[in-house]
């Protein structure tokens, strides 16, 4: 890849090549929560998520981490949204180690992993391409993650990466999977803000929604992730897959809780 994550090619260099990675918009960010902003607006209108269960999964290594595509209709919509947001796939960061590897950050603490699940804005877009690089196109529910108790449903994923360990290796599991098992309980308090992918071409078109609630999956699980290699790097393992949080700038955070 002409972008990654070592001395070379990480993040403090993608803008040499990726004009949007210099922007005001970026994203992760650290979120204060003392300067985040309630918005009871958003209690007044709640997120809804609409999953569909996958019939069966489709998980590839992209080079730089895991990711599952999305077959089934399934949709996210209000809290913060103006449209239907369609989600297209999801996939995770992590770190070397348990001691980080989330992008975003709260008051400055990082996690061991994160989730984004990814949606593209189909009332006004007809696919997540003509999508990806509008203000409004994209909308990226975020799950910080921390090591604990195993997760049942991230557990078919976590089971069958070493069948992926290499970049291009793709796979179909069978039988029903819905993906709304990887949400947290709590699908109510979350933070929102606008922000970019957090990948090159970094786009500034997604709405965050950074959930409040910490999903627990185990120390296995996460080492899983970190077994993950890619042809270009000898062998390399991927891990430390993760953009350092950028300035927040003049945006406005928002919560859906006091």
């Amino acid at each position: 890849m002409s972008w990654g994550y070592t001395n070379e090619n990480g993040p403090p260099t993608w803008q040499k090549s990726y004009k949007y990675a210099g922007g005001e918009e970026q994203s992760p960010i650290d979120i204060k929560q003392d300067a985040a902003t309630f918005d009871p607006t958003l209690c007044n209108n709640p997120l809804v998520v609409k999953y569909q269960s996958e019939k069966e999964l489709e998980m590839t290594n992209v080079g730089s981490s895991v990711k599952i595509n999305i077959k089934q209709h399934s949709t996210i919509k209000h809290g913060p949204l103006e449209s239907e947001y369609r989600l297209a796939q999801f996939h995770y960061h992590w770190g070397s180690d348990s001691k980080k590897g989330s992008e975003h950050t709260v008051d400055g603490k990082t996690y061991s992993a994160e989730l984004h699940l990814v949606h593209w804005n189909e009332n006004k877009y007809s696919s997540f391409e003509e999508a990806v690089d509008k203000h409004d196109g994209l909308a990226v529910l975020g799950i910080l993650i921390k090591v604990g108790k195993e997760h049942d449903g991230f557990k078919i994923i976590t089971d069958n990466l070493n069948k992926i360990k290499f970049k291009g290796k793709l796979i179909h599991l069978k039988g029903d999977y819905n993906p709304q098992c990887l949400l947290p309980k709590n699908l109510s308090e979350y933070w929102t803000y606008h922000g970019s992918l957090t990948t090159p071409p970094c786009y500034e078109s997604i709405t965050w929604i950074v959930f409040h609630e910490i999903v627990e999956v185990s120390e296995d699980q996460v080492k899983a992730l970190r077994g993950m290699c890619c042809d270009e790097c000898d062998g390399e393992h991927i891990v430390n897959n993760f953009r350092p949080p950028l300035p927040v700038g003049t945006r406005r955070i928002r919560s859906s809780f006091e």
